[in-house]
């Protein structure tokens, strides 16, 4: 798995591509986690899964783990990019209901502005 992180104002958005498991949530994880220590004027933090091949509970928890810093911040989280298969997963694990999702990411930008 590859997540590219870039930085738009006080957006960080995380493009994924691969899979998101048990084996490479700790990626993710340790990757956000580093630009949210090193840039405390990030608010809010897209997750743009346009190229997400598939993803597992580990996966929703290093998502929820991200909702968490981020809300302690002040900011919001959104998902962008969000196919069928994924959108079941994270449906199952509650995460829907408290990440609200935008069709891509030039919408969830505009939704944070």
């Amino acid at each position: 798995m590859q997540v590219q992180l870039i930085r738009r104002k006080k957006n960080l958005i995380a493009r994924f591509r691969g899979e998101l498991d048990h084996h490479t949530s700790e990626i993710f994880r340790k990757t956000v986690d580093k630009e949210l220590a090193k840039n405390d004027q990030v608010q809010n933090l897209i997750l743009n899964m346009a190229n997400l091949t598939f993803m597992d509970s580990s996966g929703i928890g290093a998502i929820l783990g991200r909702y968490k810093q981020v809300k302690a911040r002040g900011g919001r989280v959104i998902i962008c990019g969000l196919k069928t298969h994924n959108k079941k997963i994270l449906e199952i694990g509650g995460l829907l209901k408290i990440i609200p999702v935008c069709s891509d990411e030039s919408k969830a930008i505009a939704s944070l502005d």
